[in-house]
């Protein structure tokens, strides 16, 4: 899931990888375009809730009106897609990646 926040200068956006995804998960890494695909660089904090159970979240600053490839990296092994994204596009790797977007909605 991904939450954003636009502000003046730049959008706030929290990546949330639910507890579906997360069960089973030690470490979890948001790894994208905005830290060069570096898979240790930008740790996710694991969340214990009552009611929704384990989630990993993370928020990190973006340039607004672009565009950015991203992936989960869990247990330093497997890649998860987060199925809330604003579109996807195909890697070189036989699949998908997630991409989020920082261009604010136009009003009606």
């Amino acid at each position: 899931m991904i939450k954003k926040k636009f502000l003046k200068t730049k959008c706030k956006v929290t990546f949330i990888l639910p507890d579906a995804m997360a069960a089973d998960a030690e470490t979890v890494y948001l790894v994208g375009d905005f830290n060069d695909w570096d898979e240790t660089a930008t740790a996710m904090e694991k969340k214990e809730k009552k009611r929704s159970g384990t989630s990993f979240e993370v928020t990190i600053d973006l340039e607004l009106d672009k565009e950015y490839e991203f992936r989960y990296r869990v247990n330093g092994s497997e890649w998860h897609n987060d199925w809330h994204a604003d579109r996807y596009v195909p890697n070189p790797f036989s699949g998908d990646n997630s991409v989020v977007s920082t261009h604010q909605p136009s009003e009606a």
